[in-house]
């Protein structure tokens, strides 16, 4: 059934018989309508995408190729098992090399300049230090690289950096351009057939034996056979009981800086900041953790908080002797939960979900779109 003013070319076209509808067109939803479409051409399938771009953070993250910091994984394994976390540093690993086979270095401008976390405690940066060697042996066996964390407090000079008393090398860091990602993905699923309908956000859902029928807030009804819930941060509006939560992220880019000594993706504070250098800018973000309950949103926005405090830290610790001027912010979406497992699973028999990538959406969100069209494809 679809809205009576639509031309009957327009129902034949793009509404008729569609095998599977994807709610998302960010990194997990695109992945995921690409596979299905590659592993059978006669499926139909629409992508429904509630804002004009991606609106979660797939075109708003700071485009990290990474797996996590040495603090951030230690923390992780306060809280986790050491397989939980071990496996996790895996398909982040996996998801990354999925991503450049997929698309390609140079479409995802993918450059390793490395990975580094700064230090501004000493006891926390020795504690991190001597752990090194037990993190080294558990990665080197996913990546099989050697000695891919160390220490760098040798470098901390050449970056310029203030009040930092400690770093830690990840030789195995990258970074891309999270626009060029986007526009890949999205050039690639059109290039298949696959129907991508922006500005078309999904109201309200209602599960028939053999189809979903979808109401969408521009009026559109759409019924599909199946239905891959891919929203991610904004998965509390499909799916109230599962234990996903959105999380907003602020970030800022500076003007063009003259010389800039800063190259490579930079951690601190267990992955709560990170910052890195496009081009001859630093592009920073983060800081969520000064005030959780109200960066617990879905809401777009910015607030002085959290950008009083990434100023600061630009100011006093990463460019202390530097003039710059903030050309621009903005924020993005994730999803996250008291577990950083990714929740993929049946929903029911024609509805699924591949939600609550925990802030490592460029890592793990080729494999989990791929895993998620796997799912789908067996039910149909």
């Amino acid at each position: 059934m679809i809205q009576t003013n639509l031309s009957f070319w327009e129902k034949k076209s793009y509404f008729n018989n569609i095998d599977v509808a994807i709610i998302g067109s960010g990194i997990v939803g695109l992945n995921a309508a690409i596979a299905l479409q590659q592993k059978n051409k006669k499926l139909k399938i629409i992508v429904l995408e509630r804002g004009v771009l991606p609106s979660g953070a797939s075109t708003k993250n700071a485009g990290f190729a990474c797996f996590g910091s040495s603090s951030e994984l230690l923390d992780d394994l306060s809280k986790h098992s050491e397989n939980e976390v071990f496996s996790l540093v895996e398909k982040r690993w996996k998801g990354l090399l999925r991503l450049r086979k997929n698309i390609g270095d140079k479409a995802l401008d993918f450059k390793q300049y490395g990975g580094y976390e700064i230090f501004d405690k000493k006891i926390i940066f020795q504690n991190c230090l001597a752990q090194t060697d037990y993190l080294n042996k558990h990665i080197s066996k996913i990546i099989s690289q050697k000695n891919i964390f160390s220490n760098a407090e040798n470098k901390i000079k050449s970056f310029g950096f203030q009040n930092v008393v400690g770093m830690i090398e990840n030789t195995q860091e990258g970074q891309i351009d999270t626009g060029k990602m986007m526009f890949a993905l999205l050039k690639k699923a059109q290039s298949l057939g696959i129907i991508i309908l922006n500005a078309s956000g999904v109201k309200s859902f209602t599960e028939e034996k053999d189809s979903v029928q979808i109401s969408t807030e521009n009026g559109f009804y759409i019924d599909a056979k199946k239905m891959l819930i891919a929203t991610n941060g904004f998965a509390k509006q499909f799916l109230p009981d599962y234990p996903v939560n959105p999380a907003r992220a602020q970030v800022l880019i500076t003007s063009p800086i003259k010389n800039l000594k800063i190259k490579g993706t930079f951690h601190y504070d267990k992955g709560y900041y990170y910052f890195r250098n496009f081009e001859d800018r630093i592009l920073f973000g983060g800081a969520r953790n000064l005030d959780f309950k109200t960066e617990e949103t879905t809401e777009m926005g910015l607030t002085d908080l959290v950008q009083n405090r990434l100023e600061h830290l630009l100011k006093t610790m990463i460019l202390p002797k530097t003039n710059f001027t903030i050309e621009q912010r903005w924020s993005g979406i994730m999803g996250i939960g008291t577990k950083k497992s990714v929740i993929i699973k049946a929903v029911s028999k024609n509805i699924f979900c591949a939600v609550r990538l925990g802030g490592m959406g460029i890592a793990i969100g080729s494999l989990i779109g791929e895993e998620a069209a796997e799912m789908v494809e067996k039910s149909l």
